[in-house]
């Protein structure tokens, strides 16, 4: 094996079929076949670069090189068996008939690997003759999808979620995903050889894209990104978190008029028409530009529904008195030991719960890591684990959790742009919704005492603003004042977000503005609303009382303090 990389990937063998490196030469899948007189015609081209040769006479693409991913998986996964074997003779004439009536030919399945067999499915509680997928990477089987002829799917239990087809995009600079396997077999169909499919569908929530995460690597050289995904509500939600994640520069749409995805326009309207469709794939909307037709849907929404409801972290008290949308930054406020920090830390927790938001942290002062990962733990575990709970099975499932939802940004020293730099990339990789910056002081990208404050405010909040809206991410940042006053009895005043350096811009620029503040003699915590920019996301000045229950480390909703002798975790 040469030791080179091209694209993004490292060579596992730079040249599979042993051609002679040159743009011209023999083709390997049909060479062989020809008369002997043209066995050894110059039919193919090659592209080394790329790794990707073109046959001129069996109008095939073929890979020259075959790929390794960099890196190894973080995960240990079930491999399917030896008793899996991918053989594409395993397929009956029903079968074939089958698939010939959905537009589908034996050589589409033969060339994707289409196997069938006996397979237990747990929707009917009993082995069922399934048609099976395979989902091969370089040279491994990695997954196989079991389809019954009820229409009941399953995966390989404990296997890697990969794209469908991902051998086909290597060496591309262009590919098209789709919401399902059958739409992959259509495309390949229609000559469109470069499509993959994801692996469980789409749903309303399709914030966890695990198998993306796993195959990142594979589009980070694709100038051209084209969604056929179907045209429900589902699919249309898979499709702008896709784009959120792999950037709307190289994203193109591809919609299928009439019919709901590519399989079924395939029976429709035939090869060229669907070929068609995929050619004329509209690029995503321009940034900075919208049109009523852009947003039609959410005016129609509007007009039907009123204000779209707001995300709420499942505290009921607080619930009630506020709720956000993504894209925005709520900034967090108190006094020193209030407990700012623990407060955001449940609420990112309650989003997690509720719609399976991951979150990152750059907390300098949240230190050391393994505590802040602990408290997360913790309030996840609903309790404060112990020794004897240690690679339990509770503690083996949680710990999985925090580490596949909770990523700590770890830097020598934080300013701004390396923390945005670094949330968009997690953003991309890893599927974040939140980001927490904490403190924005120990967060910075200037001496701000250099220059003016108000203005060094407003630029620093504007990025964050950029930030947010870009990657529709939910950003918090912490904030502490910098005037602090006791009132006539010695007691600390209750600050606001004029008390914090800048006061003014803060105020002006956060969308949401929350105050978190300790009641020393009732031992409770309160969480004020001191802004917020939509009426119907909350209340300005209303409160929600809290006690914190120091078992799991949760707030809870007060009624009345209990554990009076109990120290809050801050002090």
């Amino acid at each position: 094996m040469q030791d080179k990389e091209i694209n993004g990937f490292l060579i596992d063998e730079f040249n599979q079929y042993g051609l002679e490196e040159k743009t011209q030469g023999i083709c390997p899948l049909c060479s062989h076949d020809r008369k002997p007189k043209n066995k050894k015609a110059k039919c193919a081209s090659y592209d080394w670069e790329r790794g990707l040769g073109t046959c001129h006479n069996c109008n095939t693409t073929f890979q020259l090189h075959t790929y390794q991913r960099k890196g190894a998986s973080e995960k240990e996964y079930v491999r399917p068996s030896a008793l899996h074997v991918v053989d594409p003779e395993q397929l009956g004439s029903k079968v074939y008939e089958w698939f010939k009536t959905r537009g589908i030919s034996q050589k589409t399945l033969d060339e994707l690997y289409v196997t069938e067999g006996s397979e237990y499915m747990p929707q009917t509680g009993k082995a069922e003759n399934t048609i099976q997928f395979n989902y091969i990477m370089g040279d491994q089987l990695i997954n196989i999808k079991y389809r019954d002829g009820r229409k009941n799917f399953k995966l390989y239990k404990g296997a890697e979620k990969v794209f469908y087809n991902i051998n086909s995009i290597v060496g591309y600079d262009t590919c098209v995903i789709t919401e399902g396997e059958m739409d992959v077999l259509a495309l390949h169909e229609a000559g469109i050889k470069n499509s993959i499919s994801v692996p469980n569908g789409a749903t309303l929530n399709s914030n966890n894209l695990d198998y993306l995460d796993n195959c990142i690597d594979y589009f980070e050289d694709k100038e051209k990104i084209i969604l056929a995904v179907d045209s429900d509500e589902a699919g249309q939600a898979l499709q702008s978190e896709l784009v959120r994640r792999l950037g709307a520069e190289v994203c193109y749409l591809a919609s299928f008029d009439d019919c709901k995805d590519a399989s079924e326009y395939l029976q429709k309207h035939g090869k060229e028409k669907l070929q068609e469709r995929i050619n004329t794939a509209r690029p995503v909307p321009l940034e900075n530009v919208t049109t009523f037709k852009d947003i039609e849907d959410e005016v129609t929404d509007f007009v039907r529904n009123g204000f779209k409801k707001g995300y709420q972290v499942g505290l009921n008290n607080f619930d009630e008195i506020f709720s956000t949308y993504t894209g925005q930054f709520i900034t967090v406020t108190g006094i020193p030991s209030s407990g700012k920090s623990d407060f955001v830390d449940q609420m990112v927790v309650g989003y997690n719960n509720n719609y399976g938001w991951k979150t990152a942290f750059a907390s300098p002062e949240n230190a050391p890591t393994y505590l802040h990962a602990h408290k997360l733990m913790r309030k996840t575990w609903q309790g404060m684990p112990s020794s004897k709970d240690i690679h339990g099975d509770k503690w083996n499932r949680v710990a999985s959790h925090v580490n596949d939802n909770y990523f700590f940004i770890d830097m020598e020293r934080y300013t701004l742009e390396s923390v945005l730099r670094k949330g968009a990339e997690l953003v991309k990789r890893k599927g974040i919704k939140c980001l927490v910056i904490d403190p924005f002081n120990k967060v910075r990208d200037v001496d701000s005492k250099t220059e003016d404050v108000n203005r060094y405010t407003m630029e620093y909040l504007t990025k964050i603003e950029t930030f947010a809206k870009k990657y529709d991410v939910l950003v918090f940042v912490v904030a502490h004042p910098t005037k602090m006053y006791k009132d006539k009895d010695g007691k600390m005043e209750e600050p606001t977000m004029y008390n914090i350096k800048g006061g003014g811009e803060w105020y002006d620029a956060s969308y949401h503005g929350i105050l978190v503040h300790r009641n020393y003699e009732e031992k409770t915590v309160k969480a004020k609303i001191l802004k917020v920019k939509f009426q119907n996301l909350g209340e300005n000045g209303a409160e929600a009382h809290f006690t914190w229950e120091p078992r799991s480390g949760c707030f809870v909703p007060h009624v009345n303090a209990v554990n009076e002798n109990e120290a809050m975790p801050w002090e």
